[in-house]
């Protein structure tokens, strides 16, 4: 069995992932007797690849799903793809351009065609990185939102709330992206924060004898949109503003377009903002549109569905793009002395989710859902904590979207996507909502019918998930047994466009809630606070770093140092971690391997199977009593370790888990314990107490690497099965293998506390050592003063001198004496140990002179740096001009100057005392 000198994370994560998948150990069976644990993926866009947010997203629910499948419960983790419908079909639009084609050359049939196409060939790239980043979803129930199934669903669905009147179609203002040339939601709008301008635009009043407009008689109106004031069709002012009484019912007559207008009243407009007079367009704003209503004001379009000027802006912008037409009008305005004022001023716009195209509010006919009724069992549930968000401060940001919830705006004009099931009859124009295609209409029995062209807005299957992808409307068995699931792990960002509306939509439609926990986790972001994004050129490529450090490096290192629900400031440092952490553990998993084969008399190169022998002659040396504190202790810590990560586990403290882990692992089993049991390998001819020794260390890691599976899947599997080929398991694989249960009987808090005694002192010496530059295989005299106050002096005494062999082969110490209350020794320095002294002999063992010389060249570099530092940020001209971060590691650079000043002078003393 030959072991690689380094980890090299390739060879092993493809072969295990393929042995899991062939295998099926993703792929739950259905136990009655056994409640279930079900986690719904948060399904990728089609057109998507993995970018570090999928990671990290990824990973917590993997942990999740890992942790459960070994506990012994069905596990369930399905798996899917949004057909994402304005990217998709954006993408297959963009090749169509290539070829100097558009949609509306090719036709509806066409397109979709070509988008199929282009799913089959190109997309669901990112569900083959998901598995090599470990996800071990059951793969034989991937899903995609334009399945027959779940188009079966959504039709129901549809079809379901129209006829109980939660569906409707209307003419209203909505957001209107001209890139995309569809409808969005509210939800699916970023709105940012810009400095625009407010223009104050004069509006001539009308001449009533002339009907012309008057000469310098004027309203003048403020606006951030000029553009939009072509289609003006009033302006309007308070009721009680004394200013403009008088003109009530008067005419305006609108620049350029000549379209006498109406000066009317209404309580909505604002006196303090502007001039205290709102130019109405009820086709282009939706304030203005509810003021339209109320007056009854016919709306005027002034744009086509591109952002272009139609007809109806006049002839002097027909054709122009609106910001191009905002220009020239601000132009001729301006020539025509009708600007009165230009002001800076701050608003919000608001922008596509996908494009980042400006928004338009547009006047349109689009269908729509009334959210208000189907937000009452919602809110209920998560009030009652039927449903927990997690971190919990998340619930007042659902409460707050929910008690003031709009109607949702659910058509899109696209062609890919779930074609609105609404059928027009060819003859009487009658409206028929239906699943399939209608024979014949119910009114003129007319067999001719026309379906609604619009597609539904991608989250409208989307929100079905949780039980359109479990077979629904079909009562299968799927949705008896994994309906609720228990948890849903996504992003903040789309609590309202997604989580939301699938806790609605299940309440509704299986009277169930979807979910038990939402766990909502932070953003990745760069080192500079900002969101990773490919136009910042500031995100990596996952894959890379998986080709580079390996899937469980990045894993461990995203969670390591994410906390719950916090952001993540990612690095190329941050992965440092992960990896070395690996090595770490390839490192002493190779080394006691190596020497479990020369112990136990096992051929390396030929031994690559479970050998019955092996197995039970190492069966034979599972100690019964322990006569080594430090394998007492080992154990004891081990089993302290499980209740611990298994508590964090189950309370999704995953970064939590991460740490105690490491912690362990590195500090507690390879660093204090194996490093103590080499000279019990090496220089002991005794084989039973080597053979126990080897069982002991095989032992814990097997069982250290069931700890760590659920946040490292390969690695520990890779060890875990070379280590199962020596020492007795049943389990076939550690993806199934059981999760360790906590042994209390074997936690020694007495044990621990005697270990915690003697690494303390150990570790006092080697600091002291380091301090004073003693080469590591230099032995040197050590004494320990303890008071005699102490109640324990013999036990202190007994356990010290018990032990002297793990002083002498940690810290290299000659002789050990063990004193009561003795006054410092001379020649030494010292460190305090809780109630005990321990000191080092320095004399005979370094030259205190050039110790002392060395030192003060320290005292001197860290003195001089020290005093910049301190000038530095003392400067004004540094303190304006620099960025808070860099003037924060000025601040960090100082302190840390301070202390390795304070602590060599103090040595520097200490020593010229000797």
């Amino acid at each position: 069995m030959e072991i690689s000198k380094t980890y090299n994370p390739a060879e092993i994560e493809q072969k295990w992932y393929k042995y899991w998948e062939n295998n099926k150990y993703f792929t739950p069976e259905i136990d009655k007797d056994k409640r279930p644990y079900t986690v719904l993926i948060p399904p990728p866009n089609v057109t998507g690849i993995l970018h570090i947010g999928h990671v990290l997203n990824n990973t917590l629910q993997d942990i999740a799903v890992r942790y459960k499948r070994m506990t012994g419960v069905p596990t369930l983790w399905i798996p899917g793809m949004d057909h994402a419908g304005i990217a998709t079909q954006n993408v297959v639009e963009k090749e169509l351009a290539k070829e100097g084609l558009d949609r509306h050359q090719i036709g509806r049939e066409e397109l979709v065609k070509r988008i199929w196409k282009w799913k089959e060939e190109k997309g669901g790239k990112i569900i083959q990185q998901l598995k090599l980043l470990g996800a071990s979803c059951d793969w034989t129930r991937e899903r995609f939102t334009l399945d027959d199934t779940l188009s079966k669903a959504v039709k129901e669905v549809f079809v379901s709330l129209y006829n109980k009147g939660l569906i409707y179609k209307g003419k209203y203002i909505i957001n209107w992206c001209p890139r995309c040339v569809s409808a969005l939601s509210n939800d699916e709008v970023d709105h940012y924060d810009v400095d625009g301008k407010l223009w104050y635009i004069k509006y001539p009043l009308k001449d009533k004898k002339t009907n012309q407009p008057m000469c310098n008689q004027y309203l003048t109106v403020a606006t951030t949109r000029p553009e939009t004031m072509l289609g003006d069709v009033a302006v309007a002012i308070n009721p009680d503003d004394e200013r403009y009484a008088h003109l009530a019912g008067e005419k305006l007559i609108l620049p350029f377009v000549e379209r006498e207008i109406p000066i009317i009243l209404d309580e909505y407009v604002d006196k303090d903002f502007g001039t205290g007079v709102v130019k109405i367009t009820p086709a282009h704003d939706p304030n203005d549109f509810e003021i339209g209503k109320r007056h009854q004001l016919e709306p005027v379009v002034v744009m086509d569905e591109t952002g272009y000027m139609n007809q109806n802006a006049g002839k002097d912008f027909v054709g122009l793009e609106r910001f191009a037409c905002r220009e020239k009008l601000i132009q001729l305005l301006q020539s025509h002395d009708l600007i009165d004022n230009i002001d800076d001023h701050s608003l919000s716009i608001g922008k596509c989710y996908r494009c980042d195209s400006v928004v338009e509010p547009y006047l349109s006919t689009q269908w729509f859902v009334k959210m208000k009724p189907l937000s009452e069992k919602a809110i209920s549930a998560v009030e009652r904590e039927e449903i927990k968000f997690q971190p919990s401060r998340w619930t007042k940001v659902f409460m707050h979207w929910m008690n003031n919830i709009r109607d949702w705006c659910i058509s899109r004009q696209i062609w890919w996507g779930h074609r609105i099931p609404a059928y027009y009859c060819g003859s009487c124009n009658e409206v028929v909502v239906v699943t399939e295609k209608p024979e014949i209409c119910p009114v003129c029995n007319c067999n001719s019918f026309i379906q609604d062209e619009d597609v539904l807005d991608t989250w409208f299957s989307s929100w079905l998930w949780p039980f359109s992808t479990m077979g629904w409307p079909n009562d299968t068995e799927d949705l008896r047994y994994y309906l609720p699931t228990d948890l849903l792990v996504t992003a903040p960002e789309i609590i309202y466009l997604w989580v939301a509306r699938m806790i609605m939509s299940t309440y509704e439609f299986c009277g169930c809630k979807p979910f038990n926990t939402v766990l909502l986790h932070g953003t990745v972001r760069d080192e500079q606070g900002r969101k990773m994004s490919k136009s910042l050129g500031n995100s990596p490529d996952p894959i890379n770093i998986i080709e580079e450090v390996g899937a469980d490096a990045l894993r461990f290192s995203m969670v390591f140092n994410t906390p719950k629900g916090a952001d993540i400031h990612y690095s190329a440092n941050v992965l440092e971690n992960g990896r070395n952490f690996c090595n770490k553990i390839w490192n002493a998993y190779r080394y006691i391997m190596t020497n479990a084969n020369k112990v136990f008399d096992v051929n390396q190169t030929s031994f690559t199977s479970v050998d019955s022998n092996i197995t039970q002659i190492m069966d034979n040396y599972k100690p019964k009593e322990f006569t080594e504190i430090a394998d007492e202790w080992i154990y004891s810590r081990l089993n302290e370790v499980i209740e611990e990560v298994t508590g964090y586990y189950e309370r999704l403290r995953y970064n939590d888990a991460a740490q105690l882990l490491q912690d362990f692992i590195w500090k507690d089993y390879c660093s204090w314990y194996l490093e103590l049991t080499k000279d019990r390998i090496y220089k002991n001819d005794n084989i039973n107490e080597q053979r126990t020794v080897i069982y002991i260390l095989l032992d814990v890691l097997q069982q250290s690497m069931r700890l760590l599976h659920p946040l490292m899947p390969f690695l520990s599997e890779e060890i875990w099965q070379n280590i199962k080929l020596l020492f007795p398991m049943s389990d076939d694989a550690l993806v199934i293998a059981a999760f360790p249960a906590v042994d209390k009987q074997i936690i020694n808090v007495a044990v621990k506390d005697q270990m915690e005694q003697i690494k303390g002192c150990i570790t006092a010496i080697r600091n002291l050592r380091k301090q004073v530059n003693i080469p590591l295989g230099k032995e040197a005299d050590v004494s320990i003063n303890f008071s005699t106050k102490s109640v324990n002096n013999n036990k202190i005494v007994t356990l010290l001198e018990r032990h002297y062999n793990y002083f002498q082969k940690l810290a290299k110490v000659g002789n050990l004496e063990i004193c009561s209350n003795q006054e410092r020794p001379k020649g030494c320095i010292g460190s305090v140990v809780g109630d005990l002294e321990v000191y080092l002999q320095l004399t005979g063992v370094i030259d205190i002179d050039k110790e002392k010389e060395r030192l003060h060249k320290i005292l001197d570099k860290t003195g001089t740096e020290l005093e910049k530092s301190i000038k530095k940020l003392s400067n004004d001209n540094f303190l304006n001009k620099a960025k808070n971060d860099i003037i924060q590691n000025e601040h960090n650079k100082k302190e840390d100057l301070q202390l390795k000043f304070d602590k060599t002078k103090q040595l520097w003393e200490d020593i010229s005392k000797l």
